[in-house]
């Protein structure tokens, strides 16, 4: 039985395995700033740094995907990027937050990517 780190980490190497195929360069996996939260993947496209959450399910028990991130939950998301802007002196660089959700209910697993999701 997988642990629910393994499926995170499962999750997170579909959606590298995704962007990558879009040509996403992947900077860093699972940055932490402290206490205040994790961004699960960092990449760059077209001189843009992009800061991404991935909500993987295999069922609904926990609801629908993005009925998980919360205003509070958005907030994190924001302090945590603006935490690697500050640690890495990255004053002037175009960013975003994107949302990849991963539905694996079949046998293939479905992508959806919300470019820009907050703001």
């Amino acid at each position: 039985m997988e642990s629910t780190r393994d499926k995170g980490n499962h999750g997170e190497d579909l959606a590298v395995e995704y962007l990558e195929a879009k040509g996403y360069k992947i900077i860093k996996r699972n940055f932490h700033f402290g206490k205040t939260g994790e961004i699960d993947i960092i990449a760059e496209i077209n001189n843009e740094l992009v800061f991404v959450e991935v909500k993987y399910r295999t069922n609904r028990s926990y609801g629908e995907p993005l009925e998980s991130i919360t205003p509070k939950k958005a907030n994190t998301l924001r302090r945590t990027a603006e935490g690697y802007l500050f640690v890495n002196k990255i004053y002037d660089k175009a960013c975003r937050i994107d949302i990849i959700i991963i539905d694996k209910r079949g046998n293939k697993p479905f992508i959806e990517h919300l470019e820009n999701a907050i703001y």
